[in-house]
């Protein structure tokens, strides 16, 4: 299988982010970038850079406001008077009806849905790379590769057309989905990271062309809380072209596989043309965000039924964070799939 990955993708370093109102440590690392290698790399996939794109298939997605945001926020940033490091919201509008604000930290809370996803200096070039590396799997496939993996980092699920969140800051599996409908009619997308893929159902909640399934930890009680409950089920021409899959907190792989079997059965009637995974391995039971107890094996045997669809697929790397299995987990993913 060809994987994709920019060394850029390991320059955005976030420091730290809030979680119960108390700062720690961001867990969205580099280091996670050598795992996932690894893992990639014991699977028998062949590393390849992929090529600068530029804007096109990112503004395929995203709005031109939030671009020029995410561009050049930063650099803005750094001219207020006693400003942090890195970009972080203090205030976040309860609706966004009114106005659009022209101060930086106006715009860091319209565009920004949390503080778990810190801006630097480095954080726009390292999230077009990883764009990109979503781009190339695409074509890739369109290309005539049964699969090919896009080593995304940082993550995009949670990033919606004009908001980042969750260490999200370009939607990369909606980018892969995006290119994908160049020739494929219609486009399924199987999100099975722990958190649900909120960003992601944003963008296609009206669009009849691109399936949005996701299988998560309940959102009731669990991050992004507002969003990946079972009644959410698309909304104008897209009703009924999304479904979520809610779990109880540290369901395992019995649970998981039976909620996938769900899944597929939905995409097998929604007939799609191709693919696209986007693969959290932080629903493994040692994962440090502790939703969900799936284990290495479950990784194997869920990568089997979602080959057995036997489609042109892309596996777009989302969550899955600093473990002693991450490697194995991603391995065991991409050596099941079987494609």
């Amino acid at each position: 299988m060809k994987a994709f990955y920019a060394s850029e993708q390991r320059r955005h370093d976030p420091k730290a982010f809030l979680s119960s109102g108390a700062p720690r440590p961001n867990p969205e690392q580099p280091e996670r970038v050598e795992r996932l290698l690894a893992g990639a790399g014991a699977a028998g996939c062949e590393i390849a850079r992929p090529r600068n794109h530029g804007l096109d298939p990112i503004a395929a997605v995203h709005t031109p406001e939030y671009l020029d945001f995410l561009q050049h926020i930063h650099a803005r940033w750094q001219r207020i008077p006693g400003a942090s490091a890195e970009v972080i919201p203090n205030i976040h509008p309860i609706a966004r009806i009114g106005g659009y604000p022209a101060s930086a930290v106006g715009q860091a809370g319209y565009h920004m849905a949390d503080t778990a996803c810190p801006i630097s200096a480095e954080t726009w070039e390292s999230a077009c790379w990883s764009a990109w590396s979503a781009v190339d799997a695409a074509d890739a496939v369109l290309s005539g590769e049964p699969a090919a993996y896009a080593l995304c980092r940082p993550p995009g699920h949670h990033a919606f057309v004009d908001l980042a969140g969750g260490f999200c800051f370009i939607n990369n599996s909606a980018v892969a989905a995006q290119r994908l409908r160049r020739e494929a009619a219609r486009v399924a997308i199987l999100d099975i990271d722990l958190h649900h893929g909120n960003g992601t159902q944003g963008i296609f909640y009206a669009r009849p062309d691109v399936l949005t399934v996701s299988i998560h930890a309940d959102p009731v009680r669990f991050y992004p809380f507002f969003w990946g409950h079972a009644a959410e089920r698309g909304e104008g021409p897209g009703l009924g072209y999304n479904l979520n899959l809610p779990l109880a907190l540290k369901s395992g792989d019995q649970e998981f596989l039976t909620a996938l079997e769900i899944a597929l059965r939905r995409i097998r009637a929604f007939a799609p043309n191709a693919l696209v995974v986007a693969l959290g391995l932080d629903a493994f039971e040692g994962d440090p965000f502790g939703g969900l107890s799936v284990t290495t094996p479950g990784f194997a045997r869920m990568a089997a039924a979602i080959g057995k669809l036997d489609l042109p697929t892309v596996v777009v790397q989302e969550g899955g964070y600093l473990c002693d299995a991450l490697s194995d987990n991603l391995t065991a993913f991409l050596t099941g799939l079987g494609r």
